[in-house]
């Protein structure tokens, strides 16, 4: 990609339904993706095991929004014995980093001991949400994170929640596979209604119930 490439140029992409990658970490490059299968996770399906659920309730871990947003980014470019290579390189940090300070972007953080130990961020654009990546250095770190954004978007009238792909652990949250023209008609509606981020903190009992309320 060998324009410049800003805030607006990636929300435009978004609103097309395709997003940048890199090869990897090291390489500058960038290239827009639109896979011929998308992930999505429907907002009133997401699946909690009885065991997250526990973890949820509890309020093993502090979950803020938006106070680390770049270091969420980082930590998720690092690499991990899951994934020994990412595609997070420089211009993809300091291209979403401005996003979030245009408001377009944001993290969900989960805290221990005043540690960031996991969580994940994305695009908020009108009522979509398209989630970009996630980490974690403790367990259900990041499962915590997700389900604090499934409850947020819930709250906040979103309509689709974006995951590029699917992964065998996405799967056991209730993500799909959708071909491009159905995500398309997805997108289409979710851009036709205003979604609320907001940076309210929520506790345990209160994601569980934003969950599992049917509409």
């Amino acid at each position: 990609m060998s324009r410049v490439f800003g805030p607006n140029e990636l929300l435009d992409c978004y609103r097309r339904g395709v997003f940048p990658m890199a090869d990897s970490r090291d390489d500058p490059r960038l290239f827009l993706v639109d896979p011929d299968l998308r992930g999505v996770l429907p907002l009133d399906r997401f699946h909690l095991s009885k065991s997250l659920r526990k973890v949820i309730r509890r309020d093993d871990f502090e979950v803020r929004i938006n106070t680390s947003f770049s270091r969420v980014m980082e930590l998720c470019a690092e690499s991990a014995p899951d994934r020994p290579n990412t595609w997070i390189n420089s211009p993809i940090l300091n291209l979403y980093s401005a996003l979030h300070r245009a408001g377009n972007a944001h993290s969900v953080e989960a805290w221990r001991e005043g540690e960031l130990v996991g969580g994940l961020y994305g695009v908020s654009l009108k009522g979509a949400f398209f989630g970009e990546s996630m980490f974690s250095r403790a367990t259900d770190a990041s499962k915590v994170a997700l389900a604090h954004l499934v409850a947020r978007l819930r709250a906040g009238g979103y309509r689709l929640l974006d995951t590029q792909f699917v992964t065998s652990h996405l799967e056991t949250f209730g993500v799909e596979e959708v071909p491009r023209d159905d995500f398309h008609v997805l997108l289409k509606d979710a851009l036709q209604v205003d979604g609320v981020f907001g940076t309210q903190a929520y506790c345990g009992l209160d994601v569980l119930q934003l969950i599992t309320q049917t509409s």
